[in-house]
């Protein structure tokens, strides 16, 4: 496995406790549909909410929530609307972002909720 994998899996599962420190339910971590992933499918309150999660091990190229495209948000989209079909989900939902510097001491850059509207894609 790559370093890069390595670091992604370290900055989701820091993402991940993040998440359940703020008082939201992780449902699933690396949903899969027809090759479209959703990171974290987590629940806060009553709104499902699709993570994308973003993790850096330096930020001397870019900063991780730029690293989240046009692309990269439809196919969220995409399999965040597969995911509430499949099981059947009538919640609102939203999508957010976590970025994560993955250096000792690993912290959250930055949560943004909300960070993308689906409509605003077509």
């Amino acid at each position: 496995m790559g370093q890069h994998n390595e670091t992604g899996k370290v900055g989701e599962e820091f993402a991940r406790e993040f998440l359940i420190k703020k008082g939201y339910r992780i449902l699933d971590v690396n949903w899969r549909y027809n090759f479209k992933e959703i990171d974290i499918v987590a629940q806060d309150k009553q709104t499902m909410v699709f993570v994308e999660v973003k993790t850096r091990a330096t930020l001397a190229f870019e900063l991780p929530q730029e690293a989240v495209t046009s692309k990269k948000m439809k196919n969220l989209v995409y399999a965040a609307d597969a995911y509430l079909n499949q099981k059947n989900i009538e919640l609102n939902s939203r999508f957010d972002v976590v970025t994560v510097l993955a250096q000792e001491p690993y912290k959250i850059l930055e949560h943004i909720e909300d960070a993308f509207k689906a409509n605003e894609l077509l």
